[in-house]
């Protein structure tokens, strides 16, 4: 361990500083459908993080090219799904389940967020949380696949998370969800979301210092 010597190990947080703004969360849903469940299912989700108090936004998948390797970078979706990426301090990823995962439009806008944006990390150190809705039986396919993506992502996946079971009978005419366990459960995910999220936004140059990155030469990676 003698190469260890001269490291200098920072094992104990430090307020640097403290935000004052509303917690950024993004929400991304995965279905294009006039009555997608996994939409109305973030917009409940949402409305139950505007009244924590969070500023809340959503990305709109409709157009969005299929993952090329950057060929369609400059793309207008492209461009606006990362900059709300940046934008964002949390996230909150909405699908349905279909085959047994997430659907191709969920996935297709993971694969979109890149890892690293020039010096800048996107999504390293923000906060997610999974949901995901099917037209039957409850499974949690979608969301454990979408946890293995968060952690790829480098994202602190919160514990909790939302599965709802025949989705189509759990809103209202108007796509407000109706009161329900299921209903409940999302705002206990939300709540969470929003606690892990005070904790870790004031604190990502502690969690994410590594010494793997300080112990070579090249610069190190902002995370946003």
């Amino acid at each position: 361990m003698n190469f260890l010597k001269n490291e200098q190990f920072n094992l104990r947080p430090t307020v640097n500083k403290v935000s004052i703004h509303k917690p950024r969360v993004l929400m991304l849903y995965g279905s294009l459908r006039l009555t997608s469940f996994s939409r109305l299912t973030a917009e409940e989700a949402g409305r139950i993080l505007e009244t924590m108090g969070a500023e809340v936004k959503f990305f709109n998948p409709k157009g969005l090219p299929l993952f090329d390797n950057n060929d369609s970078v400059d793309h207008p979706k492209v461009v606006e799904l990362r900059e709300l990426v940046r934008w964002s301090e949390a996230q909150v990823w909405s699908s349905p389940e279909i085959h047994g995962n997430m659907s191709g439009v969920m996935k297709t806008q993971i694969d979109w967020i890149p890892l690293s944006l020039g010096a800048v990390r996107p999504t390293q150190g923000k906060t997610l949380a999974v949901m995901q809705v099917t037209g039957g039986s409850q499974s949690f396919n979608a969301i454990n696949n979408m946890r293995i993506l968060g952690r790829w992502m480098r994202m602190l996946t919160i514990p909790n998370q939302s599965s709802v079971a025949k989705a189509y009978n759990e809103f209202k005419e108007d796509g407000i969800m109706k009161q329900s366990a299921y209903r409940d459960r999302i705002v206990d995910v939300m709540e969470e979301l929003m606690r892990f999220t005070y904790l870790t936004r004031d604190q990502h140059e502690f969690l994410l210092d590594r010494y793997s990155e300080r112990s070579t030469s090249q610069p190190k990676l902002i995370v946003m």
